[in-house]
């Protein structure tokens, strides 16, 4: 069982063994200004009563983990030693709504038992590799299928994103990983 302040990561390192995605390697300033729109243009498609939850608490866009956050994991038990993060796509930090006790802060943005304010965190490169990871190979194994040029590129982030920002907030809502596999947000 997870202590109550946990996090929970996306990902083909979040729990369910895959092979790692092909990296999309360090991102252009252009790329992560792209990124960054649709990942505004997914929060302002989420249904009213969703997006007033998800504007509680704060979602942080970031290339990949830092070594703070894969040393946790690694601690957690939820990387292994040695591994970067670099493919995980994105991380709940926080208490959970249905873990949470009547002392902790009621609703979106409470803090954990440590302290620390809840957050969902997205990282540009492992969602990107995901979303550009080839298809005809199974998912991760073998080289990019696609690309930033692709005509599709856009498409294919904005669902990748999609799908990782429904995790983390199934997350907080309690869900775990075998839930939202069967929701299709895995």
């Amino acid at each position: 069982m997870k202590p109550p302040e946990e996090t929970s990561p996306t990902g083909p390192g979040s729990g369910k063994p895959h092979s790692k995605p092909p990296s999309v390697g360090p991102l252009t300033d252009e790329q992560r200004e792209r990124f960054d729109r649709l990942v505004q243009d997914v929060i302002d498609t989420l249904p009213a009563r969703v997006r007033e939850m998800v504007d509680q608490v704060p979602i942080v866009v970031i290339d990949r983990p830092d070594a703070a956050m894969v040393r946790q994991l690694v601690q957690d038990g939820l990387l292994e030693p040695g591994e970067d993060g670099s493919d995980l796509c994105g991380l709940h930090s926080g208490t959970p709504l249905t873990e949470r006790g009547v002392a902790d802060s009621a609703g979106w943005g409470g803090l954990g038992e440590a302290g620390e304010p809840e957050t969902v965190y997205l990282f540009r490169e492992g969602i990107a590799s995901l979303a550009f990871a080839s298809e005809q190979q199974g998912g991760f194994e073998g080289a990019c299928e696609g690309d930033w040029g692709d005509s599709d590129a856009d498409e294919r982030l904005y669902e990748e994103i999609r799908i990782t920002v429904l995790h983390e907030i199934g997350h907080h809502f309690g869900l775990d990983e075998d839930d939202l596999d069967e929701l299709g947000y895995a």
